[in-house]
């Protein structure tokens, strides 16, 4: 990583790590900041003894509550974004985003059938995140099969499937909804995301995710660069355009449906993080990569911290607030863009 890289890359951690203490700090159970943090400082080993002058319900909210679902924001946040850039790479379209292939409305089928025939609790609670991971990854290798065509897939036609298969399974949801009665606000509060009631198992799930796929993300980035040039071209220097296609996309898949599976649907991650963290940097996707990976954990945190805040106690779904903040800020973006090239011309 180049100077410039390291620049970026120190700022962002700094960021991400201010964003951690303030989100922590802040909260409707009214325990102060000073509160907050002697609780932290006291859960080391050495000054474990500390603790005696806060109440169990204290300690409980600030380490398992509180630090479960901030650091959950984090790497829900992270895994959309780098999903959001392997899928921008690869189908060298900067409107692509998580979602594009299906795999949000396949996680969501598998949630809506759980929630819609009360087995929430059938295997505890990982019942809702194994169904709809099991769901999106089957959603993945339908979308490939549709897609394959003499030991190929075309871009064209890997987004059409994506787009049909969308479709078809948002239809099932749909029919579902519509058949729920009871259950029909659990099903939607699931469909507009949330890390409410989210504990220190679902930071679980999603920890061999990110840490297989943000290194396999990362040993593709110079492939991704040259993608850019088209695929004739990347092959011509030496890519294996096919292999990279399919590793990208798996890996960007199953980052999706391991995000989607423990906080339901959280749109615009995926399509404004890496769109501005490349008017940033500029189009080198090695530099992409590991800082939409930090800038959507910034964003989803914040998003989620104005979502049990803003209208406390009551709570907004982290996919409202993401969609509201993130539509006009892209919007903005697509104007800016627009206002550059009609200077240009």
């Amino acid at each position: 990583m180049n100077d410039k890289g390291l620049t970026y890359g120190g700022a962002a951690l700094l960021l991400l790590a201010v964003s951690i203490v303030v989100s922590l700090s802040i909260g409707s159970a009214g325990i102060s900041v000073s509160d907050v943090w002697g609780i932290m400082i006291h859960q080391l080993p050495w000054f474990a003894d500390g603790t005696a002058s806060y109440t169990d319900g204290e300690i409980a909210i600030v380490t398992q509550v509180r630090l479960s679902r901030v650091l959950l924001a984090v790497l829900v946040g992270a895994c959309l974004a780098l999903a959001g850039t392997g899928f921008q790479g690869v189908l060298r379209n900067p409107l692509a985003d998580p979602y594009t292939l299906g795999v949000a409305s396949g996680c969501s089928v598998g949630a809506a059938f759980i929630i819609l025939f009360g087995l929430q609790t059938a295997i505890g609670m990982w019942t809702i995140p194994l169904v709809a991971f099991a769901t999106g990854a089957a959603t993945l290798l339908i979308v490939f099969w549709l897609s394959r065509s003499n030991g190929a897939m075309q871009i064209e036609t890997l987004i059409l499937s994506g787009v049909i298969l969308q479709a078809f399974l948002g239809a099932f949801v749909s029919f579902m909804v519509s058949m729920s009665q009871g259950v029909v606000n659990q099903i939607l509060f699931w469909l507009m995301g949330s890390l409410a009631l989210r504990s220190w198992d679902n930071l679980y799930i999603l920890l061999p995710f990110l840490a297989f796929g943000l290194p396999i993300l990362l040993l593709y980035g110079r492939p991704l660069n040259l993608f850019v040039l088209g695929e004739r071209h990347a092959a011509h220097l030496g890519i294996r355009v096919e292999r990279t296609k399919l590793v990208v996309l798996v890996a960007s898949t199953l980052l999706t449906a391991a995000a989607v599976s423990v906080s339901g649907v959280i749109g615009f991650v995926g399509l404004v993080v890496p769109h501005v963290i490349r008017l940033m940097v500029g189009p080198d996707y090695r530099l992409i990569i590991p800082l939409s990976a930090i800038g959507g954990g910034i964003f989803v945190l914040w998003a989620d911290t104005l979502a049990r805040i803003a209208l406390s106690p009551k709570e907004i779904p982290l996919g409202v607030v993401t969609a509201l903040i993130g539509a006009p800020f892209f919007a903005y973006l697509l104007h800016r863009r627009k206002l550059k090239q009609g200077g240009a011309a």
